[in-house]
């Protein structure tokens, strides 16, 4: 379970973030606090994996705590998402220097919410499942920095195609990343024939969201794999 502090002044609001983590599979929350002080000191004592952070607090900005954790000595900085009214490009600068995994800005949707928390979930299996290996591969390295964003399902293209099957097969890649599959392994794995599979996977490699390689076997035309990309 990632062990979840939400960090806002807003009673009401912060009670609702506590809802939307709690639907959200692997998630616990583990407390909710409103100020910076009581964020540092939460910190501290429930050592959370993660934290939903505003930047507006009463005694200071919520990018301050970041900052004091980050000087901890001997302590681990929980992880960060950003849930702020704040648009100012400074405060997101600031935030992407204090490496936060993501940043939301208020109003937002409930799905908007689990989409990162479930590609925060992602990226932490990712880490556990890389963390036995002795080195790691640049396809690795690509998927762990993406991991964190959301999925972006590209738009449909033309007329005669359909919006839930695109999404299903990039969805099926993103699930089985960083491996790359065939045409006829993607079909398998969503139901769709292999011609369409082999459609809809053309189409997301012109997209720009799906990489084509090619293997070569001992005989024959070279076999068509297709990898996420992001």
């Amino acid at each position: 379970m990632i062990r979840t502090l939400v960090v806002d002044d807003d009673f009401r609001v912060s009670h609702i973030h506590c809802d939307y983590v709690s639907r959200v599979e692997g998630y616990d929350v583990v407390g909710r606090v409103a100020t910076v002080a009581e964020a540092l000191t939460a910190v501290r004592t429930l050592s959370p994996d993660l934290l939903l952070l505003d930047v507006f607090l009463p005694d200071g900005s919520g990018l301050e705590v970041l900052r004091q954790l980050s000087g901890d000595e001997g302590g681990a900085r929980p992880d960060a998402i950003m849930i702020t009214a704040d648009r100012d490009i400074t405060s997101v600068r600031s935030a992407m220097k204090l490496g936060v995994v993501g940043y939301v800005v208020k109003p937002f949707r409930s799905t908007d919410l689990a989409e990162r928390l479930t590609a925060y979930r992602e990226f932490q299996c990712r880490m556990d499942v890389l963390g036995r290996a002795a080195e790691t591969s640049q396809t690795d390295v690509d998927a762990l920095f993406s991991a964190t964003r959301p999925p972006t399902v590209p738009r449909v293209p033309t007329k005669g195609h359909s919006a839930p099957t695109l999404a299903l097969l990039h969805e099926t890649l993103r699930a089985t990343a960083p491996e790359a599959l065939s045409a006829a392994e993607a079909a398998e794995r969503t139901g769709v024939s292999r011609a369409t599979a082999q459609r809809y996977l053309s189409y997301l490699v012109r997209e720009g969201v799906v990489r084509l390689e090619l293997r070569y076997g001992l005989a024959g035309r070279p076999e068509h794999l297709y990898r996420i990309i992001h």
